[in-house]
């Protein structure tokens, strides 16, 4: 979170924090001043509440009350100037009680008590904000009306005494709410913190349960689902909505749990799902009994993909270094073999060197096949204009086989996206090359479309052919590394194409059709300049 917003965040939160506590202090005022009023109405000065002056108490109890209401519609309705407002407030609150404990005989009254619960909870809902200034002013009244009572009335000396007594109570709760207040300040910005950390501690703890390509459950003693991830559903073939019961997503699960929950111990087994997916679940038990227990599953073919992709990189880097090793005894053998054609021309020796020379030139194809694909990770990507590319390769194609001009018919609009334009070159180069080997002659029977797929942001190239297809029993061997169904080929060509795709964040998929091969690459859409 941006530092300057969480601090705004904080001053609104503890702003909100003191127009609440406000509040509460307005319906105090209110709840005194009716029972003070009802009080000398009802009963007159028969508890002491106006027993010297019964009229002036009665209408500073109601002016008192009027101003009361006023406050709180104050507070409810224009919450601004904080500290105005309660300064006003606690300064009517002690006139209103001084004037009030002076109508009904002095501090011996009680109304004193009054004057202290004002300027305690003055302190506490201002966060100890001028406490001592409340205190003071309170001590100030208290001692006003003493003296005029002095003035005016027969007074005992001792009644002074006890009103020093109060004006020193008042300081000592004003520091006691001072001291309180700073407490609670120090808990509540503590308290804030350690919420907004623990917020966004759940946060990334969520975003993380949520994006992790394992199954994440927590289950209670009941069997029931309390919480789980998107990837849970996806690998269990079912829907999580709300608290399930285990044995509605998977039976065979909720049979293993069972079992589990009584053992009480880590436990990690195997699970073939109904579809046939093979999962590796572990079971971790309730840190105390009735807890929820926690459930990982995680697909054993993504492992075992991710280690056979581990053994072909290192395959890959292996036989990288052995091609480049054997390219150059090869082309030493070559040209040998072109030097013996040259000077012996018997009919048996020519052939014999030619056969040399074609082996090695196949072998050096397949070697450079190798390398390339060691040149996969090297993918460089940049903005590509597909129609711009690809009337610019197929001419290029033209320069060698000028019947590509007319079998090659090019179908929908413009698109852009991002590729390396030499991998592009070398797995359009392989699919056309399958494309116009097996398709007929006729004009148009290689079709190349473009489509631009804007819900997903993605630009899908179709290459489709009139040819024979691909046999239903081969299909899910095309793109293997060595498979080939020509004579002269290496077996490389479809393998090295998807390789190049998935380094291009692309991807290479073999269509099912009912005539002729259909291959569509899917490749994120970019921004035409």
């Amino acid at each position: 979170m941006n530092p300057l917003a969480a601090a705004e965040a904080d001053s609104a939160g503890t702003l909100e924090s003191f127009w609440r506590s406000l509040r509460f202090f307005s319906f105090y005022r209110i709840f005194i001043a009716v029972l003070f009023l009802a009080a000398s109405l009802a009963l007159g000065d028969a508890l002491s509440l106006g027993a010297q002056h019964i009229a002036l108490f009665q209408r500073i109890a109601s002016v008192y009350l009027l101003l009361a209401v006023v406050f709180l519609f104050a507070v409810l309705n224009r919450p601004h100037d904080f500290n105005v407002q309660l300064s006003i407030q606690v300064m009517v609150d002690i006139v209103a009680l001084t004037l009030m404990m002076y109508a009904s005989g002095g501090q011996k009254s009680g109304v004193a008590v009054l004057l202290m619960v004002v300027v305690a909870g003055a302190g506490l809902i201002g966060q100890g904000r001028m406490t001592l200034f409340y205190a003071a002013l309170a001590s100030v009244a208290m001692l006003l009306e003493e003296s005029w009572r002095a003035l005016t009335l027969d007074l005992d000396p001792v009644d002074f005494v006890r009103t020093g007594i109060v004006c020193i109570a008042f300081f000592g709760v004003a520091i006691v709410a001072r001291l309180l207040a700073q407490r609670v300040v120090a808990n509540e910005n503590l308290a804030r913190e350690r919420g907004r950390e623990l917020g966004d501690q759940l946060r990334v703890s969520e975003r993380i349960i949520r994006d992790m390509e394992d199954g994440v459950l927590v289950v209670d003693g009941d069997g029931r689902v309390r919480l789980s991830n998107p990837r849970t559903a996806a690998l269990l073939d079912g829907q999580v909505t709300g608290s399930i019961d285990l044995t509605g997503l998977s039976p065979a699960l909720a049979a293993r749990y069972a079992l589990w929950s009584a053992q009480r111990i880590e436990v990690a087994e195997l699970l073939r799902t109904v579809s046939g997916k093979l999962l590796r679940v572990r079971y971790l038990p309730p840190g105390e009994p009735g807890g929820n227990a926690l459930i990982f599953l995680e697909d054993m073919e993504r492992i075992q993909y991710q280690a056979q992709q581990l053994k072909l990189a290192a395959l890959g880097r292996l036989t990288a270094n052995m091609a480049h090793e054997i390219r150059n005894p090869l082309a030493a053998i070559s040209h040998a073999a072109e030097l013996l054609s040259e000077e012996d021309l018997d009919p048996i020796r020519q052939r014999l060197t030619r056969i040399v020379h074609d082996n090695t030139q196949r072998l050096n194809r397949l070697v450079t096949e190798v390398l390339e694909l060691g040149r996969r990770d090297r993918a460089q990507p940049e903005a590509v204009r597909w129609l711009e590319f690809i009337r610019g390769f197929i001419d290029e194609l033209s320069l060698n086989d000028a019947t590509v001009a007319i079998r090659i018919h090019l179908v929908g609009g413009d698109a852009c996206f991002r590729f390396d334009r030499g991998h592009l070159y070398r797995v359009l180069g392989n699919l056309l090359g399958n494309a116009l080997r097996h398709a007929s002659s006729a004009p148009g029977a290689i079709r190349i479309e473009a489509r631009s797929i804007a819900a997903a942001k993605q630009v899908e190239i179709h290459v489709r052919d009139d040819g024979p297809g691909v046999d239903v029993s081969l299909r899910t061997q095309v793109f293997e590394p060595f498979f080939t169904t020509h004579g002269a080929g290496t077996g490389l060509g479809l393998y090295i194409a998807r390789e190049l795709c998935e380094a291009n964040g692309a991807r290479l998929d073999l269509l099912d059709e009912n005539a002729g091969a259909h291959f569509r690459i899917v490749v994120e859409a970019d921004e035409c300049l």
